[in-house]
């Protein structure tokens, strides 16, 4: 089987209803470590919006939160998802506060450059 470059899983929550405090202390405090448990992974990295401004007009994305998953390659990747403890991620989704937030979910194979 040939390598394949590592994996990268973002979920990304846009219109969360604010301020997202309790949202972030259930994410952190008890989403996390269940995400912690997945066979394979590598690292998770959290994301909240920081204030900036491009003065080029760029078009800001929107997102109130992002979390990024790392694994090894897809199989490793792929292995999370079929795992037991993602079931008990997709019940514990239910206890975060995300209302009528549009969640997206997106793996990327990553290329690191520099």
């Amino acid at each position: 089987m040939p390598a394949s470059n590592p994996v990268s899983y973002f979920v990304r929550y846009a219109g969360l209803s604010q301020p997202a405090d309790r949202f972030v202390s259930h994410y952190r405090d008890v989403h996390a470590p269940i995400l912690g448990e997945f066979p394979g992974i590598r690292g998770l990295t959290l994301f909240q919006p920081a204030d900036w401004h491009d003065p080029q007009g760029v078009n800001p994305g929107g997102a109130d939160f992002m979390a990024q998953m790392d694994f090894d390659d897809l199989g490793a990747f792929q292995a999370a998802l079929e795992s037991d403890v993602r079931a008990r991620a997709r019940t514990d989704f239910a206890n975060l506060a995300v209302g009528d937030a549009r969640v997206t979910h997106q793996a990327m194979s990553r290329e690191r450059l520099f």
